[in-house]
């Protein structure tokens, strides 16, 4: 029974040290990345604050990441589909590499250069390994409607823009 309490408690004290899912950076982390300013691969400054007041989805991902790079069309095909959202992909690459890239691969949504800093963003934004594809969904808030490690499923992320943000 003493096995049983402690586990329970460790659990429980575990679960007080993971954050929450949904929106589980907070307010104050949104609001930091609402502030940044970050280049295109052609040098451009974009402002993040440009994409406030709208579904986004945010995808991190890098040139170099085999399923980052095949879940790009269907990302692409999406942002066609649905342009009440507003899709934008963060490389966490090098501007040459993206520049390299975009010759091969064309998306019509922005690609923004964010770098080496991208480990520490999508660690604040709840993916603590830093794993790419890393695909962010939120609403006209900024808060986070879902949150997908790995390859997006076009058919499960059409659903959910649409279940959340109409068709």
């Amino acid at each position: 029974m003493q096995g049983r309490r402690f586990l329970f408690s460790l659990v429980a004290v575990m679960a007080l040290m993971i954050p929450s899912l949904p929106g589980s950076y907070g307010a104050d982390v949104m609001a930091q990345f609402y502030q940044r300013t970050l280049p295109t691969p052609q040098e451009e400054m974009v402002a993040l604050e440009d994409f406030r007041g709208q579904p986004l989805v945010i995808n991190f991902w890098a040139s170099w990441c085999p399923p980052c790079v095949e879940e790009m069309p269907d990302l692409d095909e999406l942002a066609h589909a649905l342009p009440q959202v507003q899709f934008i992909g963060l490389a966490v690459d090098t501007q040459k590499n993206v520049r390299k890239f975009q010759e091969k691969v064309s998306v019509s949504y922005p690609l923004l250069v964010v770098g080496h800093a991208g480990i520490e963003w999508m660690k604040e934004m709840g993916n603590p390994k830093a794993g790419v594809p890393y695909t962010l969904i939120l609403d006209e808030e900024g808060n986070q409607v879902d949150k997908i490690l790995g390859p997006v499923r076009q058919d499960a992320l059409r659903k959910t823009l649409t279940t959340h943000f109409g068709p």
